[in-house]
């Protein structure tokens, strides 16, 4: 009684030819033939005796296989380039491609295994909690900081302001009223504190174009340091007063 063979299950033909190749150590680009052939050969005498139904693939590869080992005997053709063509290179070229969907397979499998870990919770905070913000403490926003030291740099600002209208040509013309846009303008120095992370609260007001826009400049910072929104830091006595964002937390708070 003869002995029974568990053999491996191949995906294909070249599923096959590529184990055999692994399994020998021999390189992809120099495939020994006669030996691969042969081996080849004793895998498929064996899977006659299991299935005959996935027989089709691996008998045209045996067929091609064996083409390939007589053209090796045979004197090497020439091409048009006058080069020698090796028998095996288109062989080699689809296993080299089927090598390398073999193992983006495996990659890919091995990502949804890891996807199929991760789990997802979706915020679940109550109203109150998502509501909340933290109290500001109007001491700890004005740590270092006068109001009187901050009134004279914006009395200052608006000194240059006023040594900027010509008094000839500023009597020419009609006197309009300027229109500002608060929203507009809280937006502007809003953008203007988060471009420069730290920024000087004199420079700040020395961008403004008018007074008005300078008066209103200075009472956005103010009403932003209130609600928390900004920090204002004076490292000294008399030092340059600075403006810094302060960072939210991730809740949003």
């Amino acid at each position: 009684m003869g002995i029974a063979v568990k053999l491996q299950a191949f995906e294909g033909p070249l599923d096959l030819l590529l184990h055999l190749i692994e399994k020998n150590k021999v390189s992809i680009y120099d495939i020994p033939i006669a030996e691969i052939t042969d081996q080849y050969m004793a895998y498929l005498h064996e899977m006659k005796k299991q299935d005959l139904g996935v027989m089709s693939e691996f008998l045209l590869m045996a067929a091609t296989l064996l083409d390939i080992k007589s053209r090796m005997l045979l004197p090497k053709e020439v091409n048009e380039e006058g080069e020698e063509e090796d028998p095996r290179q288109e062989l080699v070229q689809q296993l080299l491609e089927y090598k390398m969907y073999k193992y983006i397979s495996y990659e890919l499998k091995e990502r949804r295994q890891d996807a199929a870990q991760v789990l997802y919770h979706k915020q679940d905070l109550p109203e109150e909690v998502k509501a909340y913000k933290q109290p500001v403490s109007t001491e700890e926003l004005l740590a270092g900081v006068t109001l009187s030291r901050m009134h004279r740099i914006f009395v200052d600002i608006i000194r240059r302001q006023n040594n900027r209208i010509d008094p000839i040509r500023s009597t020419f013309g009609t006197l309009q009223k300027e229109e500002v846009d608060m929203d507009q303008m809280r937006e502007k120095v809003a953008e203007y504190i988060e471009q420069h992370e730290v920024c000087n609260f004199r420079e700040l007001l020395l961008g403004q174009a008018t007074k008005m826009q300078v008066i209103i400049a200075f009472l956005i910072i103010l009403e932003m340091m209130k609600e928390g929104v900004i920090t204002i830091v004076q490292e000294e006595s008399f030092g340059e007063i600075h403006i810094a964002k302060n960072k939210t937390d991730e809740s949003g708070s």
